[in-house]
């Protein structure tokens, strides 16, 4: 789908506030590692994932949605009362229901007007997101959206490492749960809109996606539980990603070398590389986030494209590629024009 007059006219990250380091995971886990005979700094040293953040006990998602949702109205400038409709796109959720949108439409106090409501699609969601309220707003349906996504991963890490320390826990539930060690937290929220609204927005051209969803058993996920294949989950993860660069690179006319910045979905240092190389994709123009915050979900690339906006590796007029990848599988690929 592509588009001709939507723009992002703001967007925001908070980051959670507590670090917690692979080192201190490690050693809650230090007598599974005994047992088993891990070898010490695993985690770091296989997903390159030094440290990652927790909320502060009782914060909810919908807690972390909205700290992002109120910086991103704010740099806006807009009357809340315009925003036309809300997206949550989190797979951590308050409950199954109500949804979070309409505890987050609530915690703004956003017009009886705004439709609310969430969608899941695993790590792509945002990006989903973006795309359904892009098709209301070049139809002129409303004037603003806001898309928001709050992670935290405290919940689900700390009943992993309870679990992992288990007297009958085996090498193979181990790799099949250590996934779950390497996810993150933060909040992010998008503000869209129409150029004619924001001239000096970033123009979202729109996405291309392409789906392999016979590998929908490589990872699954509950609140406090997620299992995963981590192997043939890369392997697969690349050959789709692989299949939809094609399609991008057809429907946006990219050539690797001319894109000014990737922003990918950063699951981990051998992820991460490994997309680069096999798109042959400049790893300068990606900027790293995993290394300090984890796999953060779907609230992955547009924190990522928060962070590298605010270290000011962007100009006016750069093209920017963003690449996802979900669980299911799914791939989305989209272009943004700074």
């Amino acid at each position: 789908m592509k588009f001709e007059n939507v723009v992002i006219q703001s967007l925001a990250a908070v980051d959670a506030p507590i670090r917690v380091t692979s080192i201190e995971i490690e050693k809650q886990l230090a007598p599974t590692f005994k047992r088993l005979g891990i070898r010490d700094n695993l985690l770091e040293d296989v997903s390159g994932i030094g440290a990652r953040r927790f909320w502060e006990e009782g914060t909810m998602p919908s807690d972390a949605a909205t700290m992002a949702a109120e910086k991103a109205i704010e740099q806006a400038g807009i009357e809340r009362d315009k925003i036309g409709l809300i997206i949550n796109t989190s797979v951590c959720r308050d409950f199954l229901e109500p949804s979070t949108a309409c505890i987050v439409h609530g915690k703004l106090g956003l017009s009886t007007h705004c439709m609310n409501f969430d969608i899941g699609n695993a790590c792509l969601a945002f990006l989903n997101g973006m795309d359904i309220a892009a098709r209301m707003l070049e139809r002129s349906q409303i004037d603003y959206a806001l898309v928001v996504d709050g992670e935290s991963s405290r919940p689900i890490t700390e009943a992993t490492i309870q679990r992992l320390l288990g007297s009958d826990v085996d090498e193979q539930q181990f790799r099949a749960e250590f996934a779950s060690l390497t996810l993150g937290s933060g909040g992010v929220a998008m503000i869209m809109t129409r150029k004619e609204l924001a001239p000096e927005g970033h123009a979202y051209l729109g996405s291309v996606s392409r789906s392999a969803t016979q590998f929908n058993n490589l990872c699954h996920g509950q609140m406090d539980c997620m299992v995963t294949n981590t192997k043939v989950l890369l392997t697969e993860g690349l050959k789709l990603a692989a299949e939809t660069f094609q399609v991008a690179k057809s429907t946006f006319n990219w050539v690797p070398s001319e894109l000014d910045q990737v922003v990918i979905h950063q699951v981990s240092k051998v992820h991460t590389e490994a997309l680069v190389q096999l798109l042959d994709l400049d790893i300068d123009k990606v900027h790293a986030i995993y290394p300090e915050m984890g796999n953060i979900g779907p609230a992955s690339v547009p924190i990522v494209l928060a962070k590298a906006a605010e270290a000011g590796r962007m100009k006016k007029g750069d093209r920017v590629a963003l690449l996802g990848i979900g669980s299911g599988l799914n791939c989305s690929m989209a272009e943004i024009i700074w």
